[in-house]
């Protein structure tokens, strides 16, 4: 029975009529009203009506339209009575939303007609989630839902698992025997459509519980999987499909739970993947199931007798489902659109997932299946196979990496003569097998094979088909960006006459292609290619200058930026006027870009970003063109749109550029091409304030204030503020160098900076972006140099860092809780991994932070840095050698610039400090080591006796038996300068002092740390000058230490001057036969000895 008066109802289905007329003007005016007059004063009714509506209209197209607009209208933001913006639903008054509540549960028992009941369990589903958001009880709604589950009718036992589908959240408090008996009897149901979307249920459930919830679910595994065979020979795919994908749900959460079944479930989806009678859709599901479960659970699959074997072979077969109806390739040569779309193909399905099982299971696993098959297919008959055998190489070579490297030869024997096969699609495959490894094994396949590869190659280039000539210069630039100029150089006018031959191609996708690939070739050969400037220069003005219609507009960018990356190659004193001329030739070009989808206009905002670099301060006239537009990019505003129902949701995926966000029930659009140039728009204005500096100054406080600084808090897309983060140190440098470290307007410009800067360090969401405004923050810190910061700006980052150390610490202890859960032999993922990489870097740049603040404020920034004590104690004992090194070199940095005032902490900096110099982590030895030289440097009297106790453990760093390995020598290294600082700063401390001093020289020399070097070579200068016993004894030992430091250019400038004038007069001295010592120097050590010792 209707609640509302009959006039309210005519009104409304007025409405409604006008809403979803054809008639543009009856639809808009309608639409004025729903907003101005229904939702705007009378929510209530409006939706009370339609509840009613649901319930009443005789005609299912309204009871539909009327339950999709009550869903989309109950979600809206609105006010309610305390003034807090919620969903218009919860702001209505209680006893309405308990009518309109009991209203939808009622139609959803009864509506008979699957479409429309559909519809009401979406706005049910909508109304429970707005209450399980906001807490807010719907007693009735469980036991509604259980009700409808066990049902006569299918349709509504399929309806309520729907519900529990999209709103898990309503059934994740209930006790776990309620919820396994509703599931169980949905998993058995009779209906197929019901055991259907009771597992799409399940697996959103699952996803929704706690990590530690979910073992009490597992059991429910093998009902689960017993539904999958009798859907499979029912031959229904579509079904299947929704089956696959749910369980591809729970292998990304939770793949142990298939453990004890997994065996039975590989072979289920390879009998589906088999399957060509059920379709492409549901195969490639049970392949990314499989492929699931090798990104999730790569021991899993390793154990499984069957997994590896049989998806390389399945992946293999797919593969070679490539050119069907078109055997000659005749059409997939015609075709000149490159970038179709081929993702839903089964050969494509088969590539990526050959790439994702090489790795994650890696080259032991894969590469004895797939090199079973290889040769086999190499020598087919048939050219599918020998295509597919040459895109497995392509998808594997990344994850077999450290494997094929040693066995290169052999796999360029499988390819190389594929160049030369009767078939295109054959010799494409090959081309893309090239590029493909000359970026997986980039060095070994430049520095050994370029002699088989390039002349192999660089003949492709002549073929008759252009799909295959592109490809074979697309794989070009895959080579020569990894090459050095000195292997390029014998090839470089072969490859150069090839590629000018394809400048006259009829096809302009082969004209662009070739200009890519010179631009490449020029990048890497540098100088070397100036030779063949004045050939290739005046065919580009040629291009540029031409007035060309709009199909050629991709090609003209291409050579704006062949050109430009010739001018960086060859530079501007090569180029003479054509520097400017190629300038004044941009600007034209850039005047006549008016279309938004014009190509032209991203390639030249690049393309000024060069010629800037090319032509430092004299680029300054042109910044007026280049900034304006530049800017404008920069500022862009995020393009995000609400996307209301499946319609939109559906028309915007199908174009490209966004990216789909859901947030409450609610789908939101973000157009991420917008911010993809604002990033690239923000990183070209970094290169304009580095290049430039002061000429830049008349540009700096528009773009910190409009760009810079609200980028870094731009949260839609990271890189924009990661760029930011660049940006603003770059910002504050020009002004500076523009107006003096002490002048008013820079002083001005760092006030309001700082304010933004510090912000940023506690909202910044991304651990590996935090790590970036840390840097920012830190480089900001040593442009601006002494007093950068106030006692308020110090507290404020002290408590940014509490914070960040206390998520951090809760990070680490989810990870050690989650390995605790791992397997015998199971190692951390790769997701973790990169989290440990991100927090370290994190760490790193704190300490950097840290670093910059003592560097210039010293001892007035200890009160503020002693809140964080705790943290630091904590560190400096953990397990975790990362945090180890993070708390010493911070109290490496107190006594560094702290001096006499650091013995205040001797109680916590001390310990941490004896411990790190027996640590087995080198990097934990060296920063210890250093600690202890800066101590008896600059700590004063209070120290000394600790340095001096320090020395026996110094000797013993230097002593290691790994002592001079790549991981070890820098703490060696530091020892060695720390015993020098000891020796000479704290003397009267140092027991046996000539003996400490002549054990010492036996610790050098210092060739690979820069710092330490002057410290401890100006020791041993000083020792030759007084002609201690240490030196005169050692004449020998000191020459060869000193020539190999000045051979390793650790010993430079003043310092190396003064070292060498005394150890001429050591040598001289001390007579010792030059000629003698310098033969066991090698041949560059002894050029060393000629240039300084003559």
């Amino acid at each position: 029975m209707a609640s509302l008066p009959e006039n309210v109802h005519a009104a409304l289905t007025n409405l409604l009529r006008g809403l979803q007329s054809p008639d543009n003007v009856e639809r808009t005016a309608a639409e004025e009203q729903l907003n101005q007059e229904w939702f705007a004063q009378r929510p209530d009714v409006l939706l009370m009506g339609l509840s009613e509506q649901i319930d009443f209209a005789p005609d299912s197209p309204t009871r539909t339209f009327a339950a999709v607009l009550f869903r989309r209208q109950s979600s809206k933001p609105r006010k309610g009575p305390s003034n807090q913006t919620q969903d218009a639903f919860l702001t209505i008054n209680q006893p309405e939303r308990e009518n309109i509540r009991a209203r939808l549960l009622q139609c959803l028992g009864k509506e008979a007609e699957p479409s429309v009941r559909s519809k009401i369990a979406d706005a049910v589903a909508e109304l429970a989630r707005q209450h399980t958001d906001e807490g807010v009880p719907w007693p009735e709604l469980l036991g509604g839902l259980f009700q409808a589950s066990q049902s006569s009718d299918p349709g509504q036992r399929e309806t309520a698992f729907r519900i529990f589908s999209t709103t898990p959240g309503i059934i994740e408090k209930q006790h776990e025997d309620v919820v396994m008996t509703a599931f169980k009897g949905g998993f058995a149901d009779s209906d197929t459509s019901v055991r259907i979307s009771a597992v799409e249920a399940f697996a959103s459930f699952f996803r929704s519980i706690h990590k530690k919830a979910q073992p009490k679910y597992y059991a429910l595994i093998p009902e689960i999987l017993n539904i999958l065979p009798p859907i499979k020979e029912s031959g229904d795919g579509d079904l299947l499909t929704k089956a696959l994908v749910s369980l591809i749900d729970l292998a990304e959460v939770a793949p142990k739970m298939f453990k004890p079944l997994f065996n039975s479930l590989v072979q289920f989806s390879v009998s589906v993947i088999q399957d060509k009678d059920l379709g492409d859709t549901p195969r490639q599901n049970a392949l990314e199931l499989m492929a699931t479960f090798a990104d999730n659970a790569p021991p899993m699959c390793k154990k499984d007798p069957n997994f590896t074997n049989d998806m390389v072979t399945q992946c293999l077969s797919l593969m070679t489902d490539v050119g069907i109806d078109d055997d000659d390739a005749e059409e997939w040569n015609e075709s000149e659109d490159l970038d179709q779309d081929e993702s839903d193909s089964n050969h494509v399905a088969g590539e990526q997932c050959m790439d994702r099982l090489a790795n994650k299971l890696g080259g032991q696993a894969i590469l004895p299946p797939t090199f079973n098959w290889l040769p086999r297919m190499m020598t087919s008959s048939a050219w599918r196979d020998r295509h597919a055998a040459l895109m497995a190489i392509s998808a594997i070579s990344e994850g077999c990496r450290e494997l094929m490297i040693g066995e290169l030869d052999k796999v360029l024997d499988l390819v190389l003569p594929a160049l030369r096969d009767p078939h295109p699609r054959v010799r494409w495959a090959g081309c893309n097998a090239v590029g493909q490894m000359s970026t997986d094994f980039a060095g070994t396949m430049q520095e050994k094979y370029h002699q088989v590869v390039l002349p192999n190659i660089i003949p492709v280039l002549e073929s008759s088909e252009p799909r295959v000539q592109a490809h074979a210069a697309a794989a070009l630039v895959n080579f020569c960006e990894e090459a050095e100029k000195n292997i390029l150089e014998p090839y470089l006018d072969q490859l150069l006459s090839h590629l000018l031959a394809l400048l006259q191609s009829p096809k302009r996708f082969v004209q662009e292609q070739a200009l890519s690939t010179i631009a490449t070739v020029a990048d890497s050969a540098e100088a070397a290619f100036s030779k063949y400037y004045n050939t290739l220069m005046p065919l580009l003005f040629n291009v540029l200058n031409e007035e060309q219609s709009k199909e050629y507009r991709l090609l003209r960018a291409k050579a704006m930026e062949c050109a430009t990356l010739i001018a960086l190659a060859v530079g501007k004193e090569r180029m003479g006027n054509d520097a400017l001329s190629l300038v004044q030739l941009l600007g034209r070009i850039q005047n006549t870009v008016t279309d938004a989808d014009d190509p032209q206009s991203s390639y030249l905002l690049h393309c000024w970003g060069r010629m800037c670099r090319v032509l430092g301060k004299e680029f300054v006239p042109f910044l007026g063109g280049v900034v304006p537009p530049l800017s404008e990019l920069a500022a862009a505003k995020a393009d995000i749109q609400l996307l209301d129902d499946e319609d939109q949701v559906a028309q915007v995926q199908e174009e490209d550029g966004w990216e789909l966000v859901p947030i409450k029930g609610k789908v939101i659009g973000i157009k991420t091409s917008t911010l993809d140039d604002k990033h690239m728009a923000i990183e070209l204005i970094v290169i304009y304030a580095q290049v430039l500096e002061e000429a830049f100054e008349p540009y700096v406080n528009d773009i910190m204030d409009k760009i810079a600084l609200p980028g870094l808090a731009f949260f839609f897309h990271d890189p924009v503020r990661v760029a930011s983060a660049k940006c603003v140190p770059a910002l504050l440098n020009a002004y500076k160098q523009a107006h003096g470290p002490q002048s008013t307007q820079l002083g001005q410009l760092w006030e309001r900076t700082v304010e933004r800067v510090l912000e940023v360090l506690s909202t910044e969401p991304a651990i590996d972006t935090l790590a970036e405004m840390y840097q920012c923050f830190y480089e900001c810190l040593e442009c601006i140099g002494k007093d950068c910061l106030t006692s308020t700006h110090m507290a404020t980052f002290i408590e940014s860092a509490r914070s960040v150390l206390e998520d951090y610490q809760k990070r680490v202890k989810e990870r050690l809780e989650d390995q605790a859960d791992n397997e015998d032999g199971e190692e951390a993922n790769e997701e973790v991994l990169f989290a440990i990489e991100d927090d370290q870097t994190l760490l790193s740049d704190m300490n950097k932070a840290f670093h910059t603040i003592f560097k210039n404020l010293g001892t007035a920034f200890l009160p503020h840095w002693e809140k964080l004590m705790d943290f630091y104690t904590m560190a400096a004992a953990n397990p975790d050698p990362t945090q180890r090194q993070w708390a010493i070199c911070i109290f490496d940095d107190v006594l560094e610039f702290c001096g006499p005032q650091s013995w205040t902490y001797n109680q916590q900096i001390m310990q941490p400090l004896v411990a790190g110099m027996q640590d087995d982590v080198p990097a934990n030895r060296q920063a210890a080591a250093y600690g202890v030289g800066v101590a008896a440097h600059r700590g004063g009297d209070a120290w000394s006796d600790f340095a001096a106790a320090s020395l026996p453990t110094l000797f013993a760093i230097t002593q290691r038996p790994t002592a001079r390995a790549d991981d070890d020598v820098f703490a060696t290294e530091n020892a060695c300068a720390s015993i020098a600082k000891i020796l000479h700063y704290n003397a009267a401390k140092v027991q046996n002092w000539q003996d400490v001093a002549t054990a010492w020289i036996g610790t050098l020399p210092v060739v690979n740390d820069e710092e330490a070097a002057p410290h401890a070579y100006a020791f041993l200068a000083s020792l030759i000058e007084q002609q201690n016993p240490a030196a005169i004894g050692q004449p020998a030992k000191i020459f060869v230490s000193v020539v190999q430091a000045l051979e390793a250019e650790t010993l430079q400038g003043k310092t190396a001057n003064h070292v060498v004038q005394n150890v001429k007069a050591l040598v001289q001295a001390t007579n010792i036969n030059l000629a003698q010592v310098a033969a066991s120097l090698t041949p560059e050590q002894q050029r060393t000895v000629q240039v300084y010792f003559g």
